[in-house]
């Protein structure tokens, strides 16, 4: 496996902590030296061609991905012809239907204001799949800090992905649905040069699909199950307020709410005293 820069600098850290003496690092110091040794490796030079990279992106990230083919998944959805992979699992969350409470039912016989009626989800329903996963064994995969736009952003740490979570938006027709990109595919988890490049998406099974939506997504847009949608990423500064903002321990709203309730609780027993 290809040694990265984060992995150099790690070798680096554990090379120079083992010269000094234990008793001489404090631990204000040592905070503060893992802290520039992680400035110090994203500061290191992006991958080049000859490590892996054929070329740049040329797209900007907010340019739309146009006439994408767009297919429904759903988590706990089971293994078939055209999804090979049960999504009892996701490529970041290995118990991503527990987690989420249970299966994601597509059946709109079974779905009320988009979710299911069986249970109230406890992730963000408005969730989408595109076909690349900046995470390998290891770390991060090496073109990663070169074609992810926001990587060094929102880097934080070797084995977390700065993919999870980010918001879309998807286009169908005359209306705008919001969504957090939660797992990879459809089929692969390697084409960057589509996800933030000028690429179209790579043949498969269903007619060529650059994206997967959920049963929310869907039933918003008033997509059929497989249709044609536009695409493209938006910062969550962006996203105004909707049914993608109700639910979900992951759900960028829900938590920025639930900061704010905290320092107002502690802005009000401060007021007490």
């Amino acid at each position: 496996m290809r040694k990265r820069f984060l992995r150099s600098s790690a070798i680096l850290a554990s090379s120079i902590s083992s010269l000094m003496p234990q008793t001489a690092l404090r631990a204000e110091e040592t905070v503060n030296y893992a802290k520039k040794l992680r400035e110090s490796s994203l500061r290191q030079p992006l991958p080049t061609a000859e490590q892996g990279l054929s070329e740049p992106p040329t797209v900007k990230p907010s340019a739309w991905k146009e006439r994408i083919v767009t297919t429904t998944f759903w988590i706990g959805e089971r293994p078939s012809p055209r999804n090979p992979v049960p999504n009892d699992a996701s490529s970041w969350d290995v118990h991503w239907a527990k987690n989420y409470g249970g299966t994601d039912d597509p059946d709109s016989s079974k779905r009320a204001r988009y979710i299911p009626t069986a249970f109230t989800p406890k992730q963000n329903p408005f969730y989408v799949a595109l076909p690349y996963n900046d995470l390998q064994k290891g770390g991060h995969k090496p073109e990663a800090p070169a074609v992810i736009p926001w990587f060094r952003s929102a880097y934080s740490g070797p084995g977390k992905s700065v993919l999870k979570g980010r918001w879309i938006a998807v286009r169908f027709g005359n209306r705008t649905c919001y969504g957090q990109w939660e797992d990879c595919g459809p089929f692969r988890t390697d084409h960057w040069q589509y996800v933030f490049g000028n690429e179209r998406p790579k043949p498969n099974l269903n007619r060529g699909a650059g994206l997967d939506v959920s049963p929310a997504v869907r039933d918003y847009l008033g997509m059929a199950d497989t249709d044609v949608t536009d695409w493209r990423f938006v910062e969550f500064e962006e996203v105004p307020t909707g049914p993608w903002s109700a639910l979900g321990e992951n759900n960028t709203f829900v938590l920025q709410e639930r900061i704010k309730g905290t320092k107002l609780v502690k802005a009000d027993e401060a007021n007490r005293r």
